[in-house]
C-alpha cells in the first residue's frame, strides 16, 4: 500500500518512535493572543496510533524509526 503522502508531511516521527502533529485551528486569529498563547500553538503534540494505522498512513519510515521493545532476562 502506498503512503499517504498529506498526511505524512504533517506528521514527525522521533527517534523513538513517537509522532508529533500540530493541533488543527491554529493558525487564524492569533493577532489578540498574548505572545506566551502564540507560543504554546506552535508546539506539537503527540499523537497515539497503532501500529497498523502507523503503516497505512506513514509507511515504512514510521516502523523503521521506532525502536524494537527489548525485553531483558531475569
Amino acid at each position: 500500500m502506498k503512503t499517504n503522502k498529506s498526511f505524512t508531511k504533517r506528521m514527525r516521527v522521533t527517534r523513538t518512535g513517537k509522532i508529533l502533529a500540530r493541533k488543527p485551528g491554529q493558525d487564524h486569529f492569533n493577532a489578540k493572543e498574548r505572545g506566551r498563547t502564540k507560543g504554546v500553538k506552535k508546539r506539537g503534540v503527540e499523537i497515539v496510533m497503532s501500529n497498523q494505522l502507523k503503516r497505512r498512513f506513514l509507511g515504512g519510515n514510521a516502523m523503521k524509526k521506532a525502536k524494537p521493545e527489548v525485553k531483558e532476562a531475569a
